[in-house]
């Protein structure tokens, strides 16, 4: 991959895909502009080289796409100065309307995914963006598993270079799959193992710990048969774990409630002893005691997904534990990835104690897997 420092960026038009997809509260503010801040480092260096910079992103919820311009005051802020909206980008005199602006200034695209194109990945649909700008970068590594116009037909039209992020991202994850500084454990949580199962079986051969959350070992037990009742669906590869090796880490007791949270009912209990109507929703005090124990000695740490259900306070001890034992092993590489992840951090207070926080979700996943990512490929 090129760099960006490959380029004269002066009075060139510029296209960088950043990942803006953040959340929002039901009121309509930010509620956590971390991958905002994540892309400052190139943007102000096109910004310092005297580039017309393009912003192009997606914003969705699970239950629609946003406009982008719903973001434009926190990035605005970030920037520290003022970022024109363009909201019809692909009419014939778009990059006339671009190219009013200085060099050094900011153009924001709508939510490219307004546009099917986008998720279809036609050519056509990124020959048009393409003729916006001279110089494509990269910059949105959380999406580069996805085969999108914006993430792997752009770079077909233009010459092209991966940003900061992109470039750091790729480094220290192509570094832990090689060369990681041992003991190293990894940390999988979350709950859905179907996403990770790949992850999981590929680290398992790399790492020297490997650390499951309370739905991931809820799940793996009841596939293979330790607790009954569950109602689940079968996934492949779990066969391939092995419940007795001993590199394996997994709950062994947990906070319990009602599937349905009802009545106020809770207990802790052993995985084991589940009922068909409780659901486990946190790791309980004897995994807790374990798993620090495993943190203590690791030189290399990685973490993804929380423990249990960390947003509810009568199951945030677990992740909030674990949390506070990895950022006290102040010796290890401390490498932390995912959404819900990375929001869990930030809620206490720990994002400075990590020495690498990454943007990505399911592209981290894939790429820990061993998976070749599309967006990467594209920029060969």
């Amino acid at each position: 991959m090129k760099k960006l420092q490959s380029f004269n960026f002066k009075g060139k038009n510029v296209l960088v895909r950043c990942d803006f997809n953040v959340p929002f509260s039901k009121e309509g503010k930010v509620l956590d502009d971390f991958r905002i801040k994540m892309a400052l480092p190139t943007l102000n260096y096109l910004i310092k080289e005297k580039a017309r910079v393009i912003l192009i992103s997606h914003l969705e919820t699970k239950k629609e796409k946003l406009s982008l311009e719903k973001i434009l005051p926190v990035l605005e802020k970030n920037l520290q100065k003022k970022v024109k909206f363009l909201a019809n980008y692909l009419g014939e005199n778009s990059r006339k309307e671009i190219e009013k602006e200085e060099p050094g200034q900011v153009v924001l695209l709508e939510n490219v995914r307004f546009h099917k194109g986008e998720k279809e990945n036609d050519l056509q649909f990124a020959k048009k963006i393409s003729q916006l700008g001279d110089i494509f970068i990269n910059e949105a590594f959380s999406v580069c598993h996805r085969k999108h116009a914006s993430i792997v037909g752009l770079p077909k039209y233009l010459p092209k270079a991966a940003g900061f992020l992109l470039e750091k991202e790729v480094g220290v994850f192509s570094n832990l799959l090689k060369k990681p500084k041992r003991p190293f454990v990894a940390v999988i949580g979350g709950i859905k193992i179907e996403t990770k199962i790949k992850t999981i079986l590929n680290i398992l051969k790399i790492a020297d710990n490997l650390i499951l959350g309370s739905k991931i070992g809820e799940v793996i037990f009841a596939q293979k048969g330790i607790i009954v009742g569950r109602d689940f669906d079968e996934v492949k590869l779990i066969e391939k774990i092995d419940l007795t090796d001993p590199k394996i880490h997994f709950p062994l007791d947990g906070v319990i409630a009602l599937k349905n949270l009802t009545e106020g009912y809770l207990r802790e209990g052993g995985i084991g002893s589940l009922r068909i109507e409780e659901d486990v929703f946190d790791i309980g005090p004897e995994t807790i005691k374990i798993f620090k124990k495993v943190l203590q000695s690791a030189e290399t740490i990685l973490w993804n997904g929380p423990l249990g259900m960390h947003e509810d306070k009568r199951f945030e001890q677990g992740t909030k534990t674990i949390a506070d034992a990895i950022v006290r092993n102040y010796s290890a590489l401390k490498i932390a990835g995912g959404g819900e992840t990375v929001s869990a951090i930030n809620t206490f207070g720990l994002s400075d104690k990590f020495d690498f926080l990454s943007t990505g979700g399911g592209a981290m996943l894939e790429f820990l897997a061993g998976e070749k990512l599309p967006g990467i490929e594209a920029l060969k």
